[in-house]
C-alpha cells in the first residue's frame, strides 16, 4: 500500500457478543435504584454510547445525577459479572482471521467504543488480542459517538488522514461518527441497529460476515473517495 490506512473497530455488537452482560448489568443497576426493570430491547438500541448518555437515553425523565449514578452501578454489576466463571463475551466469527488478514495488507488497526478502557482491556486479554491495535479510543477520555473526536483522535496518533479511516461498526451512531469525520463508514449486520438505520446514517456498505472484509477494504475502499 502506497500510504498508511486505518481500519478502526467498534467493540460491542461488532467484534464480541456482549448484548446479555449489558442488559444483565443495566437491569441490576436500575434495581440498586429502584427504578424498575428496563426494556431490554430499549438497551439495546442505546448499546454504542458511552455510559452516561445511555443512562440518560434510557431515563429521560430523571436528574443527570441520577444519571451517572445509574453509571456507576452499572459499572460494579458488570464488573462482578466479569469475574463470574460462566460469563462469556464470544467473538463473532471471523474476527481473528480478519484482523490477521488487514495487517498483513498493511493496515493499521484501532478501536473506537463507548466501553471504558479497563472494559477494553479485559476484553482484549480475555481474547488474547492484546498488542493487535495501535489506538484504542474509549469513551474515557472523548466525546461519546457520534461526535467525530475518537476517530479524528485515532487519525492524529496514527498519522493517517482522516480519509483514509475506515470505521467498522454496528450502529448507527458508528456509521454518524465516520460521516462525521470525513470517513468511510462500513457497517455490520449482525449488531444490535437494523441495515436500515446503518444505511439512512451513512453507511457506504454494510456486510453480513467478516469473511471477505480485508479484501473488500483494499480493493474496494482503497483508492474510494469518502463521498
Amino acid at each position: 500500500m502506497s500510504r498508511l490506512r486505518l481500519a478502526v473497530f467498534d467493540v460491542d455488537g461488532t467484534l464480541i457478543d456482549s448484548e446479555h452482560n449489558i442488559v444483565a448489568a443495566m437491569t441490576e443497576a436500575w434495581s440498586r435504584m429502584d427504578l424498575g426493570v428496563p426494556d431490554p430491547a430499549a438497551v439495546r438500541r442505546v448499546i454504542g454510547l458511552s455510559l452516561v448518555e445511555a443512562c440518560a437515553a434510557l431515563l429521560p425523565g430523571i436528574e443527570h445525577d441520577t444519571h451517572r449514578i445509574v453509571a456507576e452501578h452499572y459499572k460494579d454489576a458488570f464488573r462482578a459479572l466479569r469475574l463470574l466463571p460462566n460469563t462469556v463475551e464470544p467473538l463473532f466469527p471471523g474476527v481473528v482471521e480478519t484482523l490477521t488478514a488487514l495487517d498483513a495488507d498493511g493496515w493499521l488497526l484501532g478501536l473506537a467504543t463507548g466501553k471504558s478502557r479497563r472494559g477494553v482491556d479485559s476484553m482484549l486479554h480475555n481474547h488474547a488480542l492484546d498488542g493487535r491495535f495501535v489506538t484504542i479510543q474509549t469513551a474515557d477520555d472523548n466525546p461519546g459517538k457520534p461526535h467525530p473526536g475518537m476517530l479524528l483522535r485515532a487519525a492524529a496518533e496514527t498519522g493517517v488522514a482522516a480519509a483514509d479511516v475506515v470505521m467498522i461498526g454496528d450502529t448507527a451512531y458508528d456509521m454518524a461518527m465516520a460521516r462525521a469525520a470525513k470517513a468511510h463508514a462500513v457497517g455490520v449486520s449482525w449488531g444490535y441497529h437494523s441495515v436500515a438505520e446503518l444505511e439512512q446514517s451513512g453507511a457506504h456498505v454494510v456486510i453480513d460476515s467478516f469473511d471477505g472484509l480485508a479484501e473488500m477494504l483494499t480493493v474496494s475502499l482503497g483508492d474510494a473517495p469518502c463521498a
